[in-house]
Formats: C-alpha cells, sequence, structure tokens
C-alpha cells in the first residue's frame, strides 16, 4: 500500500499536476454546488433550473455573492444552531449599504420578521424579510469582534477555530475591494434578542431546527454571510451550526404587494429603490 507521501509527490510538473487533481476530487458537505440546481438540500416546491445560488457555508465560515435584483435568498438552519450575520450593499455603487438605525426606524418596528425592509443610508430599501420561520433574529448587537472572540474563546483568527464574524466579514470585503472602513454594523438571523423594559438585553436563542428566512433583493446586491456564535450566545463553547443557502430568480416587491403600502415610511422608501432601478434600466 502506497504511503500518504507517495499519495503527495509533488516533486515534478506531472506529479504536481496529478496531485492538484486528485485533490480536486475530494468534497466537503460545506460547500457552493455548482452548477446551484446539483445542490443536495433544495427546499420543497423550488425549480432547481431557476437557482443562482447553492450553498453550505461551514460552522465558523462566510460567504458572499453579487445578486441581481428580484433575487430571493433563503436561509436554512438545519440544526437550530446556525447564526447568519448578514451584510448588504448595493451591487453597482457599494458606497450604499445596509443601515441597521434605518431598518429599525422607518417601519417602527424594532424586531425582524416577515415583511420587514432592510434599509440603505439612501433612503432605499436593499431588501426584504419575504417570508420567516424563525421569528429570532437581531438587529441591535452586531456579530463578534477580534477582541470578543480573542477573550470568550481564546482565538479570533479566521483560520482558526474561533473565527470572529468582524474578521471572516473583512475576509468577504476584500473579495470586492473594500476594507473594513466600509463594514456597516450587521443583522443576523435565526439567534433571538429581545429589549427588556430597563434597557437590557436578552438573549432568546433558536426557534429550533428546520426554519429558514427569505429575503427578496429590491436592489442588485452583495450580500456578506459570516456564520458564527451570537455575541450574546451563553454557551463557553465556540457552538454553531451549518447554514444553507439558496437563491433564484425572481421579481422585486411590486406595488400591489401589501408591504408595498404598509406605511407612508415604507412605501416611500420602495418608491425610492424603483426610482433608482429604473434610472439605470434595470
Amino acid at each position: 500500500m502506497p504511503s500518504l507521501a507517495d499519495l503527495h509527490q509533488t516533486d515534478s510538473v506531472r506529479a504536481s499536476q496529478a496531485d492538484a487533481r486528485a485533490q480536486a476530487a475530494l468534497t466537503s458537505e460545506h460547500r457552493p454546488f455548482r452548477p446551484a440546481s446539483t445542490s443536495p438540500h433544495i427546499p420543497d416546491g423550488v425549480d432547481p433550473g431557476a437557482l443562482t445560488w447553492a450553498e453550505t457555508v461551514a460552522p465558523g465560515g462566510y460567504t458572499h455573492k453579487v445578486l441581481a435584483r428580484g433575487t430571493r435568498i433563503r436561509f436554512d438552519d438545519p440544526t437550530g444552531l446556525a447564526c447568519a450575520n448578514v451584510v448588504l450593499y448595493n451591487a453597482l455603487e457599494p458606497w450604499e449599504r445596509l443601515n441597521v438605525a434605518d431598518t429599525l426606524k422607518i417601519p417602527w418596528q424594532a424586531y425582524l420578521g416577515e415583511g420587514h425592509p432592510l434599509l440603505s443610508g439612501d433612503g432605499r430599501i436593499l431588501a426584504t424579510v419575504s417570508a420567516d420561520t424563525s421569528g429570532r433574529h437581531d438587529a441591535f448587537c452586531g456579530t463578534t469582534t477580534d477582541a470578543f472572540s480573542a477573550r470568550k474563546y481564546g482565538s479570533s483568527a479566521p483560520q482558526g477555530p474561533s473565527p470572529s464574524g468582524r474578521a471572516l466579514f473583512t475576509l468577504a470585503a476584500a473579495k470586492h475591494g473594500l476594507t473594513t472602513r466600509d463594514l456597516p454594523p450587521s443583522v443576523s438571523f435565526f439567534q433571538g434578542v429581545r429589549v427588556e423594559e430597563d434597557g437590557a438585553l436578552t438573549f432568546l436563542g433558536s426557534a429550533g431546527p428546520g426554519t429558514f428566512v427569505e429575503l427578496i433583493a429590491e436592489l442588485p446586491l452583495l450580500i456578506l454571510v459570516a456564520n458564527v456564535p451570537h455575541p450574546l450566545d451563553p454557551q463557553a463553547d465556540y457552538v454553531v451550526g451549518p447554514l444553507r443557502i439558496h437563491a433564484l430568480r425572481g421579481a422585486p416587491t411590486g406595488e400591489h404587494d401589501p408591504r408595498f403600502t404598509s406605511s407612508p415610511e415604507v412605501n416611500r422608501a420602495y418608491l425610492n429603490s424603483i426610482d433608482y432601478a429604473e434610472a439605470r434600466g434595470l
């Protein structure tokens, strides 16, 4: 039987080529699926041919994607342990990005859920929460920092056993020419937080396995995702589960949708998004 060293001989160009091709045959359950229609986890009722993105993000992993206006992005939490930390940008002009304060202020609602718009600081809706079976989300705490992860888990390095959300967002942003200065506060899905009457934050945790959240891209989006434990998670260990993502072609929220006129402020924000898109022929 050949030794491990024999299997990884790279002392010639031909041997290096053979070794590289052998490694390419190895797969992981935590990976993007290309084409997206080959995902083994396609949700019920979704046409595989309509998928434009399918990926399982590892615990402590990250991903990023540029998506067309109207795309539907579905996050699934199969184990009840995922925490999808998310940052959104206008893909055409990434200086326009998620503004968490306006996301809570414009709809007069502090808690994310079905129908909630995710706004930029320019008064436009970047995405809408179009479906939600979890109800456990957070727009107050942001994600973990390097200092927090190093203090709690002993390490924050993105290649280490307990990467911080901030470190992973930094890597994802760099893929698109962005730096840490371009990272706004994030929102997170699948791990809930509530504000008590005295202002204290209470961690609610997960709604359990098998829940999902769906977003509609109201503008062309650059989306960054870091799957790391919530900052308020009381567990001493670095515990987070896999996150499944599927995106498919669709249409933005239309003027006949009840969400479009849910309030004067939200209606204006949708109109701002439409005005932007129409001016660019989207």
